[in-house]
This record gives structure tokens, C-alpha cells and sequence, in this order.
């Protein structure tokens, strides 16, 4: 479990963070989960990316917060929830630690926005509990080959190496400033939008025992969320698919998950990369705020 002194360098105004203990109890391979919480009102789940965490969504909270209770995962192993050895980080693992928080929290009515891989992680999680979801708004879905890899060569150099038996585990526990942030302004349409306390924050997370070993393995199994695509017409709650115009998917990923999701309601977002809710949070809450 993460020890008292592990607390995040970023406060998120109004909100109040929360630790979900291992099912089953310490020594459990589900591990405690970590979540931040604000506001008033129907529920909101909000699912990271790789490499991130609940701060990633530090300026989407504030504008939803009047109208949604709001409730931030650091996923399976990453931000401040529990590093658990030997566990899996294959996209079943990552869901049945969002399906966690939503029943035994006795979430209903709940509304999930994901980006990136944790949009992938909120369509089929309401695939899962067709019963306790009342929409999906799913951001730049990761569920194509290449993934980040596509946004500069660093990157594409970058994993590629972390993914590599042998040489990979020493590359993922060397992170240097400057190249964690070229990678992240890759995936942006304005790189002003990456804030410096934000990527100050991810290395402070980075220097947690074992997490290099979790960033690996989320890189290694990140095939998991192309083959998780194939749940996607199990959906039965509304489902709003939202692109940045810059986003690392091409226009036959788009359409392939159009064609997978026909009663989808679609969002392009003119000048925006693949963290849209770093750089255009206000589109996110007026998606949501409009129908709460």
C-alpha cells in the first residue's frame, strides 16, 4: 500500500484524495487503488492514460465539480495505488480495478470519461456492468498499432527500447526531464499546455519503488487494448467518441471505431493532439455539464 510520505506535489482545488483497500487484504493481488474525489451529483469516473494519472485531469475537475461528483483513479499500479509484484497490466487487469471502484464504492448512474487508454478502459468496462453506466465519453481511444509511438522518433525510440528484453528494465528506470517531455508535447496540438509541475509530478511517481516495472509492462501489453476493441459492440449505454484533430490516430482508426460504435455521437476537436484534456478541458465539460 502506498506509504503516507507517497502524496502527489499537485493539489487539485476542492478536491480530497482516497484509498480503496486490496480486496482480499494486504498481501492481495489486487493491490489498494487511489482516487481523488470532488463536487456534487451524479457520479463521474474519470480513467488516465499510460504514464499518467488523476492529475491528469486537474483542470477538467474544477469545471464539472458543480455539477457531477467526481471521482479520479490512479489505475492498477500507476499515480499512488499499489504497486503490486508479479501483476498483470493486460487491459482485463486494468478494467477489473476500474469495475473495483465502481461497485464496491456502489457507483450507479455513472457517467465514465476516459482518455486514451483509459477511454479504451471506459467503453468496455461499460460493456462489463452494462447496469451501473449511464454514458460513456471516450477521448481518444488507444486501440490502434503503434500508439505513441507515432508522435515523434524520440518516442517511437523511446518505447520501443523500454519494450526490448534485456535492455528494457534499464531503460524505463532512467527518465530524464527533457525527454519525458518532448514525448508528452508530442501528443499535443499546444505544447504550452504540458505545465512543468505536471511533468515535475509524473517523475516524482516515476522514482516509486517498482514503477519502472509497471511502466514496462503497461508498454509491453499494450496489444491488450486493440484486442479489447472487439467488446466494443457490447456497449449499451451512449457513447460519445471525441478525437483531437491531431490525435495519433489516422482516419481509418476513427472510422473503424464509427463503424464499431454506429449510434455514437462524434466530436473532432480543431487543433488538438491526443491529451485533450490538458489542452481543451473546457470542451470535455461542456459534453458534459450539457446533460447533466
Amino acid at each position: 500500500m502506498p506509504s503516507p510520505e507517497s502524496r502527489s506535489t499537485i493539489h487539485v482545488p476542492e478536491t480530497t484524495s482516497h484509498t480503496l483497500a486490496p480486496r482480499g487484504g494486504r498481501g492481495s493481488r489486487d493491490g489498494a487503488l487511489r482516487y481523488l474525489k470532488a463536487g456534487a451529483g451524479a457520479p463521474v469516473v474519470l480513467l488516465h492514460t499510460v504514464r499518467t494519472q488523476a492529475e491528469h485531469f486537474r483542470s477538467l475537475i474544477p469545471l464539472i465539480s458543480d455539477h457531477y461528483t467526481v471521482y479520479a483513479l490512479d489505475l492498477p499500479g500507476m499515480g499512488y495505488s499499489e504497486i503490486v509484484p508479479g501483476a498483470s497490466y493486460q487491459e482485463p487487469a486494468m478494467r477489473a480495478g476500474v469495475e473495483r471502484l465502481l461497485t464496491e464504492l456502489d457507483l450507479n448512474d455513472v457517467t465514465l470519461v476516459g482518455e486514451s487508454m483509459g477511454a479504451t478502459l471506459a467503453l468496455t468496462v461499460a460493456a462489463d456492468l452494462p447496469h451501473r453506466v449511464r454514458r460513456v465519453v471516450a477521448v481518444n481511444t488507444y486501440d490502434f498499432p503503434g500508439g505513441i509511438a507515432r508522435s515523434s522518433l524520440l518516442a517511437r525510440i523511446v518505447v520501443g527500447a523500454v519494450r526490448t528484453p534485456g535492455v528494457g528494465p534499464v531503460v524505463a528506470g532512467v527518465e530524464p526531464k527533457p525527454a519525458l517531455r518532448a514525448i508528452l508535447q508530442g501528443g499535443l496540438g499546444d505544447t504550452t499546455a504540458l505545465r512543468d509541475d505536471y511533468v515535475d509530478e509524473l517523475l516524482h511517481v516515476g522514482t516509486r519503488p517498482g514503477y519502472p516495472t509497471v511502466a514496462r509492462a503497461v508498454y509491453q501489453n499494450l496489444p491488450s487494448l486493440i484486442e479489447a476493441r472487439s467488446r466494443y459492440p457490447e456497449v449499451k449505454a451512449p457513447v460519445h467518441l471525441v478525437y483531437g484533430e491531431k490525435d495519433w490516430s489516422r482516419s481509418s482508426d476513427r472510422q473503424a471505431n464509427k463503424d464499431l460504435l454506429p449510434d455514437a455521437e462524434f466530436t473532432q476537436v480543431p487543433g488538438a493532439g491526443h491529451f485533450i484534456a490538458l489542452e481543451r478541458p473546457d470542451v470535455l465539460a461542456d459534453l458534459l455539464n450539457t446533460v447533466a
